[in-house]
């Protein structure tokens, strides 16, 4: 497949500061990859590096095949949203959308056909005679995007573009660019610290850690089966839950003596012995009937209930640990109950307590 947009080898210090190191990255021609991570991973920097905004300090940018590394950012076939709206106050909604178009010398027919074409795209033909003041949020947000929409470029960049809005348009919103990207089929590069964003909209994910690509898969593999430790604890809302303990044999031994089977665990290079650390997530864990099934199961006290409507969350201790799980609302849970759960370490995950490597 061709590639869209490929890193080699890319560095950037700032002093003596590094904030991305030996960066490689290809993504494919119409691809929509979301960069995820914490504030400070370098998410926005290599963003930032693919706009031309940064002048990288070691390796190369290539989009659609062309060397771009110390292109202007005007010249290297790319439109950006940022996280602001940017929108020029005094000028409607369509002298927004035309202004990049009028300053680079494009016809009038032309422009006035490509307002007209974003405009119906992301649905706001009777905005177009309004100033942004008079503009709702979401409203702003899809002018922002059409501003980049209407340069008709490959490549669109997005930097954390729905982090200003309410839950509500967000959710919205985030439809609005899956339709999208299914439309225009161009490659889409997002930047989010939201896991929901990520996992919804994107074909492939990269989550980032200090710089560095911890993980690069599509959103399946990313939840189900983390590379380490910390795209595990990352991902997933609660939190995957974590045990530490010891290996031995079919057996995962916890910190307490609690042994847990892992017979069916499917390792990456086989059985291994020694210091490790068991994750699930709470969905895997299973309460009633279905819990007498697991290959491990124990009966706990119910320690804190949170009822969200169509499921409820629940605090225990397993091992000695704290764990979360969640169940269906129709499912009565109070504090201080006694119940049984239970859960199969193959539909979970194991890391070595050293490298937090996957197992």
């Amino acid at each position: 497949m061709q590639q869209s947009v490929s890193i080699r080898d890319l560095s950037l210090s700032f002093g003596n500061v590094k904030v991305l190191e030996h960066l490689d990255l290809d993504i494919a021609q119409g691809e929509f990859i979301v960069l995820l991570g914490p504030s400070g991973c370098g998410k926005s920097t290599l963003l930032n590096c693919i706009a031309g905004l940064l002048d990288v300090s070691d390796g190369q940018i290539f989009i659609n095949g062309k060397n771009v590394t110390w292109e202007e950012p005007k010249d290297r076939g790319i439109g950006m949203v940022f996280q602001s709206y940017a929108l020029y106050p005094q000028m409607s909604v369509e002298k927004n959308l035309s202004f990049g178009l009028r300053v680079a010398g494009m016809k009038k027919e032309e422009i006035a056909q490509r307002v007209q074409r974003a405009a119906e795209i992301l649905q706001i033909e009777p905005l177009l005679g309004r100033r942004p003041a008079n503009l709702s949020g979401g409203q702003r947000q899809r002018v922002a995007i059409g501003r980049a929409l209407v340069r008709d470029v490959e490549v669109f960049l997005f930097d954390e573009p729905l982090s200003n809005l309410d839950a509500k348009l967000r959710s919205d919103l985030r439809v609005e660019i899956k339709r999208l990207h299914q439309r225009l089929k161009n490659t889409m590069i997002y930047v989010t610290h939201d896991q929901i964003e990520a996992l919804t909209l994107a074909d492939r994910i990269a989550i980032m850690k200090n710089g560095v690509i911890q993980q690069l898969a599509d959103p399946h593999t990313i939840y189900n089966k983390p590379t380490n430790l910390y795209v595990a604890g990352f991902i997933g809302s609660p939190a995957m839950n974590f045990i530490e303990g010891e290996l031995k044999g079919d057996a995962f031994v916890a910190t307490d003596g609690t042994a847990i089977p892992v017979g069916a665990y499917e390792f990456a290079n086989g059985p291994k012995a020694g210091p490790a650390v068991l994750g699930v997530r709470p969905e895997h864990i299973f309460v009633g009937e279905a819990a007498q099934a697991m290959p491990y199961k124990a009966d706990v006290e119910i320690e804190i209930v949170e009822p969200m409507g169509s499921e409820t969350l629940a605090w225990t201790s397993v091992a000695g640990k704290a764990v979360t799980f969640r169940c269906s609302s129709d499912v009565t849970i109070r504090r201080g109950d006694t119940m049984t759960i239970g859960f199969d370490v193959a539909r979970g995950s194991l890391f070595d307590a050293g490298t937090e490597a996957r197992l």
